[in-house]
């Protein structure tokens, strides 16, 4: 008797480009970026309790949103995810200055 365990991971992260853009301008926050993004794209999420248990300061938001700080809440990323096709949409990347500007909620 074979026991197959489905194992899902992020499919898709849209879009790197995003984080690219903001490091480019943001050189401090390249690796704490590239380190949340390797992790995302590795990732098991099938519920916001998931990203909890990798990132345990993320702030779980409606509307599928979760808030991470990056750079030691320097920074903040906000993510939509689609956690059944296991896509992430980054919604926001800034200063915490220009997040507390935003409504995480629904951008």
């Amino acid at each position: 008797m074979y026991i197959c365990e489905i194992v899902l991971q992020m499919k898709r992260i849209i879009a790197k480009s995003t984080l690219r853009e903001f490091w480019e301008k943001h050189a401090d926050s390249e690796q704490y970026l590239k380190t949340w993004y390797d992790t995302a794209k590795s990732a098991k999420w099938l519920s916001p309790n998931d990203v909890k248990q990798t990132y345990v300061s993320a702030s779980i938001l409606k509307n599928r949103r979760v808030v991470f700080n990056i750079k030691g809440n320097a920074y903040r990323l906000v993510v939509k995810f689609n956690y059944e096709k296991q896509w992430a949409f980054i919604r926001f990347i800034g200063t915490h200055t220009e997040y507390d500007k935003i409504n995480a909620d629904t951008i």
